[in-house]
């Protein structure tokens, strides 16, 4: 069975100076400006899948449980991102949100939840949402099922904080 709505070519990996801004914020991690993201971004310490080692990147919070202590990204360039990828093979990793690291274990989210999730971030962040579905190909009506049906197609991952850490 197809689906009604194919996915989007996803747009090409960053290479040359488009990777390196879009690297920039990790360098503000390394020096001590990650508090200047608030909460919005994190940045996540995870294990290369075929080199083992460690790798960084820096991704957006879609949401986050504070009592909980879970935050869910999305994989913005689709399942073939390297973080993405890294975090199936070796779900164990750290974050740095603020001035704070929790160890984290990744968990995948469902299509399903991924459109809830998309229809929740868009209303929050309304010009992020549609700068995002653009960027990533896909068309959007600023509908709340326009959101949802994209982010059935989106990657999303669940960072869970280990037990006692949050």
């Amino acid at each position: 069975m197809t689906s009604p709505h194919p996915a989007p070519q996803r747009p090409p990996l960053p290479l040359g100076v488009k990777r390196f801004v879009a690297r920039l914020p990790v360098h503000l991690y390394r020096i001590g400006l990650g508090p200047l993201f608030g909460r919005r971004l994190l940045l996540l310490i995870h294990t290369g899948r075929t080199s083992g080692l460690t790798r960084k990147t820096v991704v957006e919070v879609v949401e986050c449980d504070r009592t909980g202590g879970s935050w869910t990204v999305a994989s913005g360039f689709g399942p073939r991102a390297q973080w993405y990828r890294n975090l199936l093979h070796t779900p164990q990793a750290t974050i740095q949100v603020g001035r704070r690291y929790y160890p984290v274990t990744a968990q995948p989210v469902t299509p399903e939840e991924g459109g809830r999730l998309m229809a929740r971030y868009a209303p929050r962040h309304p010009l992020a949402a549609r700068l995002l579905c653009r960027f990533m190909g896909y068309e959007v009506d600023g509908s709340e099922a326009g959101y949802r049906r994209v982010g059935e197609s989106i990657p999303f991952l669940r960072l869970e904080a280990a037990p006692g850490s949050f």
